[in-house]
């Protein structure tokens, strides 16, 4: 696939977001109101990853505080 300077952007700016070589290609088979879809769909992906890592690190955090409580005791 040719790409312009703009489009070079765009696909820059959507292997930085994390987008497979899939979702790349797919996004620029799309119009407009299917891209943004398509971007809306890959944002709520990594906020899951996010909000599951951040219940991991919780998880640490009150592992480690407990840790802490206990030696002072």
């Amino acid at each position: 696939m040719k790409f312009d300077k703009k489009d070079e952007k765009i696909l820059q700016n959507l292997k930085d977001a994390g987008c497979n070589s899939e979702t790349i290609e797919k996004f620029f088979c799309l119009q407009r109101p299917e891209q943004l879809k398509l971007l809306a769909q890959h944002r709520i992906k990594l906020l899951d990853s996010l909000h599951k890592y951040q219940k991991m690190i919780d998880c640490l955090d009150y592992l480690i505080f407990n840790l802490r409580k206990q030696e002072a005791e």
